[in-house]
């Protein structure tokens, strides 16, 4: 329907709208990294999945997208395109982006050992 009004040249919910959307992206990304510089920043959704959408991704600065099973084969491939466009790639190619160590997560919660639950808050 965003089509036929001529509100927006794709669908806005499966194509990234540069313009408008995309700037408070970009804007989110900068403020983030001036508060945080090592901070990991990506997208998740049909977005994720969709090509153009992943190029200005890679242009602003986004670590990853996440998109479902079905669409990640045209994800890397238009992620790796992005890149070489771009002049994104790691130095030493797929073993530099490989070598990248995932954020630790949080210790996991021991089970209590004895106590019953109260089903209440407790103080």
């Amino acid at each position: 329907r965003y089509q036929e009004m001529e509100i927006a040249k794709d669908n806005p919910f499966a194509s990234i709208d540069v313009g408008g959307v995309g700037q408070l992206v970009d804007m989110a990304c900068q403020r983030g990294r001036a508060t945080r510089p090592d901070i990991k920043l990506g997208i998740c959704g049909e977005h994720g999945g969709d090509p153009s959408s992943i190029k200005f991704f890679e242009k602003v600065g986004l670590a990853y997208v996440s998109c479902s099973p079905f669409r990640v084969p045209v994800a890397r491939l238009a992620a790796a395109k992005a890149a070489v466009e771009l002049g994104t790639v790691p130095k030493g190619g797929r073993k530099a982006a490989k070598a990248a160590k995932p954020a630790k997560s949080g210790k996991k919660a021991k089970p209590s050992k004895g106590k019953k639950a109260t089903g209440g808050a407790r103080r």
